[in-house]
């Protein structure tokens, strides 16, 4: 996800009052977008950032239910 879709999702939400439209990068310790192989044609460096993303994201989940 990048800061474009968030933007979109918000116009569509109608906004983010809770906060609950985040990146995935933002639950890694580099946040920001992912890699976009539409651009870069790198689709490695995508697969990267969304698998680091989603594990850090597991982490965070896991934690919240000790």
């Amino acid at each position: 996800m990048d800061s474009w879709n968030i933007r979109n999702m918000r116009n569509i939400c109608g906004g983010d009052p809770e906060g609950k439209i985040v990146m995935l990068m933002d639950f890694t310790k580099r946040p920001g977008d992912v890699a976009d192989p539409w651009y870069t044609g790198n689709f490695e460096a995508t697969w990267r950032d969304v698998l680091e993303g989603c594990q850090a994201l597991l982490d965070r989940l896991a934690k919240g239910c000790d």
